[in-house]
């Protein structure tokens, strides 16, 4: 605020002198709480649209098997808990599920709708994918017909279905953890690739360079400064948890192996 008073003051003093500056100065404070209203509005819209068009296809998601059982709309108010929203926001939340699951929802078109008041953002994108992952999966395990439709919604987020995989990679990581390792090294090496989206040949130096830019993309203050909701900030440690937990994984098989 300061700094935009300052500048506008100096430039109304250019062309008025002590009444060009008071102008300016003013103008200039104007200006800037302008800005700050958009931005702030912008910010609010993203953040309302994100959990409409989040639970709106998470109700699309839970009825491709044919039917929505009780323990998915169980797992939907387990995630309005999680997500820590307000009356309000469930209330939206609630709505947007079961516009999820009429005959006639339009997937394609919300998707649509998604990617423009997300800006298309990578890391956004990739957060919505990975609530839909583990809203199906919060047992460990994504059946077909949800496989399919996540594909579907990663092509239509504009993501490679190879998004997927490496979800569905580190949600496994994640309850191998849970469960006290039951799966074995190799098992364990595999997914963790899947997770950085790399090929097992990388070398040190590029998998150290893919880690970070990783790390960069999806750290969570960096989310909320472009708009994510508060209430996802524990989904966004979660997935750098699981990104530095295989990229650990692999320095570890590489350590031993050499």
């Amino acid at each position: 605020m300061l700094f935009a008073m300052i500048i506008g003051g100096l430039i109304g003093y250019t062309f008025g002198k002590f009444p060009g500056l008071l102008v300016g100065a003013a103008l200039g404070a104007f200006l800037l709480n302008r800005a700050k209203s958009r931005l702030i509005g912008k910010l609010q819209n993203i953040q309302s649209g994100f959990v409409e068009s989040v639970f709106a296809v998470m109700g699309a998601l839970c009825k491709a098997d044919g039917v929505v059982s009780k323990d998915e709309i169980q797992m939907a108010e387990t995630m309005f808990a999680r997500f820590r929203l307000n009356e309000a926001q469930i209330a939206t939340a609630k709505a947007a599920f079961s516009r999820g699951k009429a005959q006639d929802f339009d997937l394609d078109a919300e998707l649509e709708h998604f990617m423009r008041i997300s800006g298309g953002q990578p890391a956004f994108l990739q957060m919505f994918l990975q609530v839909q992952v583990s809203a199906v999966a919060a047992d460990g395990v994504v059946h077909p017909a949800e496989h399919e439709m996540l594909v579907r919604i990663a092509r239509g987020l504009g993501l490679p279905e190879s998004q997927v995989d490496q979800l569905e990679a580190m949600l496994r990581g994640a309850h191998t953890g849970q469960a006290g390792g039951q799966r074995s090294t190799a098992q364990q090496n595999e997914d963790a690739y899947k997770v950085l989206g790399v090929s097992p040949s990388i070398s040190d130096a590029e998998l150290k360079k893919v880690y970070r830019k990783l790390m960069s993309e999806n750290h969570p203050d960096k989310l909320a400064g472009r708009g994510l909701p508060e209430s996802m900030r524990e989904m966004a440690e979660e997935r750098t948890q699981e990104i530095t937990h295989a990229y650990d994984i692999i320095k570890e098989s590489r350590k031993n192996s050499a």
